[in-house]
């Protein structure tokens, strides 16, 4: 019998530095995955730490990290070639069912775009699949844009709306919240939108309230819910929200149930 709190270990295979606080560690990964789900990352004597998935290639799975803490502090200390280890996957994930034909739009704020980033990846590798895909992401300032090669690939293949909210003088790309650029959004079709919107629950909460005065219906949004995962399988109760556990129902919520996902 399995016992699903053991980890594996599993070889960094490339580090990738997008500011002083934030790495993508690539890892070795042979199993299934999805956008938006998430792993325990642990080293002996430091703990685990729930680390989103950010991206996923073949035979590999990305972690977009930021230093905060005991265990993250020691995990940026490794480099290609070493070794971390892992559990999971855990949670449900996007499906990318939700999207396929849609005029779909992802909202992220700052690191909140890491567990959507698979999503963005996809259809811009497949852009045919869905009606149109469009991303709005905010960051705090130019210095903290993560993703920069990614974002290169994504303006060639979707729409790409890439903001901070506030700038040196002299900065030529768009400035202000991500809620800015939400009214100028237009639709062929409003029925057949969908919005993905992923980031601080208060950049959560000011964000729908724009899409909806778009005339879209809660059920065309989907949210990914930041709560702190324990165990990662429903038996802690660290994540519990009413008699929802966010680790086994969630991360991803369609609005209809993620809006009553409050403490």
């Amino acid at each position: 019998m399995k016992n699903e709190y053991i980890p594996q270990l599993s070889e960094i295979r490339q580090v990738i530095r997008h500011t002083n606080l934030e790495y993508t560690f690539r890892m070795a990964w042979g199993g299934p995955v999805k956008p938006g789900q998430f792993f325990e990352l642990s080293l002996p004597k430091y703990g685990e730490a729930p680390i989103s998935v950010s991206g996923i290639g073949k035979g590999t799975v990305d972690f977009t990290i930021r230093r905060v803490g005991k265990v993250t502090d020691e995990i940026f200390e490794n480099y290609a070639g070493d070794s971390l280890y892992l559990r999971g996957p855990y949670g449900n994930g996007f499906d990318l069912d939700n999207y396929r034909g849609k005029e779909l739009t992802v909202i992220a704020g700052g690191t909140g775009l890491s567990p959507v980033k698979g999503v963005v990846d996809y259809f811009a590798g497949h852009p045919e699949e869905c009606r149109s895909c469009t991303l709005i992401a905010g960051f705090k300032s130019p210095a903290d844009v993560l993703f920069r090669e990614d974002f290169a690939f994504w303006k060639d293949r979707i729409r790409v709306i890439q903001t901070v909210d506030s700038a040196p003088e002299g900065y030529e790309g768009p400035v202000g919240m991500v809620t800015k650029y939400v009214p100028g959004l237009t639709f062929e079709n409003p029925e057949n939108a969908a919005f993905i919107c992923v980031g601080p629950p208060v950049m959560i909460k000011f964000t729908v309230q724009e899409i909806l005065k778009l005339g879209i219906r809660e059920e065309q949004i989907w949210i990914s819910h930041e709560r702190k995962m324990c165990c990662g399988l429903g038996k802690c109760g660290h994540c519990r929200i009413g008699s929802t556990y966010v680790c086994l129902d969630g991360p991803v919520f369609n609005y209809t149930e993620g809006k009553n996902l409050v403490d």
